[in-house]
């Protein structure tokens, strides 16, 4: 019966490419034949783009359509009712029967719905049907609908409705009883790198008959397999690269205050924490204040980013930090009981919920490349301003004066100090810097996650762990670490589970440094 249907719809398709205004018959048939002549007129009605017709066919999917003897009935709300074919009124009367829709004709409606979307103008409408045409070919393909969607093909169509309606042919085309067609799907389909193809080559491959076409299939399964296996690991390698990045961002600041000032600031978390809300703060202002400037709040949210906790960490330097220069655990307790603090602070000011920081448009969605691979657009983002904030922070230390200065402090600060340098200004100028560097992180965090008073506490230890692994004082160490860290844990969770990978990595660092306590790169020579 499959060619049957096939022959229908070619021949329907014939007629559809004149004028068509549907008839008693077709209607009666589409109201109340059986499956095959139903689909056969859906189909031609579809292609023909008669407006009674598409009419009659949207009434059978909201089930509004009555049958009265030889007459097909469209039903409204109310309850009144018009001739299908004609448009007059017509009262049903009690021996009207309510045409019956099974679910394969429901399928079929939904596809010819879809692709008279495809013969309009509006690119948005063209992939939405595109998409849901192909999706209804990977589920059950039918060979019937081919000469429909060879149609649209021939129109003019949105690049991506294209491709999509493409790969729904060719689906479609593994169930058609010509043995070429066959052949030349599977050939066609090997090409591509969509996950979605696999259980319907799987299940082609199981039922087909032909040797040569089992042998493309097989072809065609060894080829997706092998570009699926490659698209998995570079999502790993994107996804390890991203979480490294995050790491850079939030382990930076502490490079500065940790590994070049020696202190150890337990409330840098909070840091991070207090640029993630400036971020909202600004946010919260251009929807306000600016509706029509909201794509660009998050340029304007990076310098308050970087103010808010510069400000905040000059604030705990010049107040409680300069007295304790030199005794690490009086700083370490002093800067917990900080961070406590300002964890409480914004409870207190914000509440304990988490707020939504919302993403511009510029870095809403996702690229598709090798058919599976699927990067967003905001860890792309993240990733390149990572990337500008490490040339940043190179260049301000190896190139400026400020830079000078604090490597001068940090080597000697005695010399420093006879040479004229005001070290105090220059101590809390460093842990501002830091400080403004885990605002930004903050900032670039709450792009990808919701921003609560709890923020920080997830990325002091991995922050520190970073700066150690790297090496004390090291700016190269640190981005080493991090996206060493943010790779290996991402490869080790596709092996082993997220915790299992967490406690990997822990026990690894702590290897490392038992065995090199300088960390990757150590100071050498008079440095040392």
């Amino acid at each position: 019966m499959r060619w049957l249907r096939t022959c229908l719809a070619l021949l329907c398709l014939i007629g559809a490419t004149s004028a068509h205004a549907l008839t008693p018959a077709e209607a009666l048939t589409l109201a109340a034949g059986d499956s095959d002549e139903r689909i056969a007129t859906l189909n031609l009605l579809a292609a023909a783009g008669d407006e009674k017709g598409l009419a009659l066919i949207q009434a059978l999917s909201n089930g509004a359509v009555k049958v009265q003897g030889e007459q097909v009935l469209v039903v409204a709300d109310d309850g009144s009712a018009v001739d299908a074919v004609t448009g007059a009124a017509v009262t049903p009367s009690e021996t009207a029967e309510d045409a019956v829709v099974n679910n394969r004709l429901r399928s079929a409606i939904e596809t010819a719905l879809a692709t008279r979307d495809l013969f309009g103008s509006d690119a948005a409408l063209q992939r939405a049907a595109a998409a849901l045409l192909q999706r209804a070919a990977f589920d059950e393909p039918d060979a019937s609908q081919l000469p429909l969607v060879d149609k649209a093909l021939t129109g003019a169509l949105d690049p991506k409705a294209r491709a999509l309606l493409e790969l729904a042919k060719a689906a479609m085309q593994l169930a058609s009883d010509d043995e070429g067609q066959r052949l030349a799907a599977a050939q066609a389909l090997g090409s591509r790198g969509d996950p979605a193809l696999r259980p319907l080559l799987a299940a082609q491959l199981e039922a087909e008959s032909s040797a040569d076409v089992k042998a493309a299939l097989g072809a065609a399964l060894s080829s997706l397999d092998r570009k699926l296996a490659v698209a998995s690991g570079l999502s790993q390698a994107f996804t390890g690269i991203s979480l490294g990045s995050i790491l850079l961002l939030a382990a930076l600041g502490l490079a500065i205050t940790y590994g070049l000032m020696g202190v150890i600031n337990m409330a840098h978390g909070e840091l991070i924490m207090i640029g993630a809300y400036a971020t909202w703060l600004v946010q919260a202002f251009f929807k306000t204040y600016l509706p029509d400037w909201f794509d660009g709040y998050l340029l304007a949210a990076l310098p308050v980013a970087f103010i808010a906790s510069a400000l905040v960490g000059a604030a705990m330097e010049r107040s409680v930090i300069r007295f304790l220069y030199g005794r690490p655990l009086e700083t370490l307790l002093a800067t917990w009981g900080i961070s406590l603090v300002l964890m409480q602070g914004v409870r207190s000011l914000f509440g304990a919920q988490n707020v939504g920081v919302e993403n511009p448009s510029w870095m809403s969605g996702s690229v598709t490349l090798m058919g599976s691979l699927t990067l967003p657009w905001n860890r792309i983002v993240i990733i390149a301003f990572a990337a500008a904030v490490l040339i940043g922070v190179t260049l301000l230390i190896s190139k400026t004066r400020l830079g000078l200065f604090v490597r001068g402090v940090t080597q000697n600060r005695p010399i420093a100090s006879c040479m004229g340098v005001n070290t105090a200004r220059i101590d809390t100028y460093a842990f501002a810097l830091g400080s403004g560097i885990a605002g930004l992180a903050g900032c670039a965090l709450s792009q990808i996650g919701n921003v609560g008073p709890d923020l920080g506490q997830n990325y002091i230890v991995d922050s520190f762990m970073v700066v150690v692994l790297g090496g004390v004082g090291q700016l190269a160490g640190t981005v080493y670490a991090a996206l060493g860290l943010g790779l290996f844990n991402k490869f080790l969770e596709g092996w082993a589970g997220a915790v299992l990978a967490k406690i990997a990595v822990l026990v690894f660092i702590i290897v490392f440094i038992q065995k090199r306590p300088q960390g990757i790169f150590a100071f050498k020579g008079r440095e040392a």
